[in-house]
């Protein structure tokens, strides 16, 4: 039986300063929570169905011991979800200590990031993180403006690439002097050159901008490569692309080019 204490716990978790306190995040669903526990992430609390259940002793990735059973109204009465999905995961939060660890893996010659400059949507956060993972591309860098990657619908949207990837808050500017000098910084920027026409290198920062104002004019300034991604409407068209939409155009350019 779940108790009203057990919800309300939960529920507080949708919460950035709660989530600080706590040092937990919420995962639901069978793949982003499968895809945390298979990657090693920590869970302080399971609550499932006697299906997801069921499903995993015969593929086990976690002990049954640590999983509260309930029923799907209960579950119901835990999810943030609209439709909840079996398996509801509070999972401790990565150490960031540890995760700066990988501050330097970006400066590898055969590795390419991501830096985020203040992007503010929870669905775009996410759908970048899921773009990074799928261009194997293992670091995306947030300035502090960006939203909480662990804000439940961030974790939501990456379907559980955020198991995979590896997110680092920082400085932008902090991040820029820890690199070597010939770094390239590339930035997708209404005065940049078309990316289908320039040279792009194998490693290097992609650089992608808030969703209405772009990229900041500290971080314009540092960008060493403006790239910009061709509008081939005739005559009147969209004012700009969608930021993870761009996202993923660019690192698809980067990677068509290997």
């Amino acid at each position: 039986m779940i108790s009203k204490n057990q919800i309300k716990y939960v529920h507080q978790l949708e919460l950035k300063k709660f989530r600080k306190q706590e040092g937990l995040f919420i995962a639901e669903g069978h793949k982003v929570v499968g895809d945390l526990l298979r990657a090693g992430f920590t869970p302080k609390h399971i609550f499932a169905t006697h299906e997801w259940i069921d499903n995993m002793v015969s593929n086990p990735i976690v002990m049954i011991s640590d999983v509260v059973e309930v029923t799907n109204e209960e579950l119901t009465r835990l999810s943030l979800l609209q439709h909840p999905q079996q398996v509801l995961g509070i999972f401790h939060i990565l150490d960031a200590s540890l995760q700066n660890k990988s501050i330097h893996k970006s400066t590898n010659t055969s590795t390419l990031s991501i830096l985020l400059d203040n992007v503010q949507d929870p669905g775009n956060l996410g759908t970048i993180i899921r773009i990074a993972d799928w261009f194997g591309i293992d670091t995306v860098y947030c300035s502090e403006g960006t939203v909480d990657a662990w804000n439940p619908k961030v974790v939501q949207a990456t379907m559980g690439s955020i198991a995979r990837v590896h997110i680092i808050y920082i400085d932008p500017i902090e991040l820029f002097n820890s690199l070597p000098k010939d770094y390239p910084i590339y930035g997708t920027l209404l005065d940049g050159d078309n990316i289908y026409t320039q040279k792009l290198s194998n490693y290097g920062i992609i650089v992608m901008g808030n969703e209405g104002n772009g990229i900041s004019e500290t971080v314009r300034a540092r960008v060493t490569h403006k790239l910009l991604i061709p509008d081939f409407h005739k005559g009147d068209t969209a004012d700009s692309l969608n930021v993870a939409i761009a996202t993923a155009i660019t690192c698809s350019e980067f990677r068509r080019r290997i």
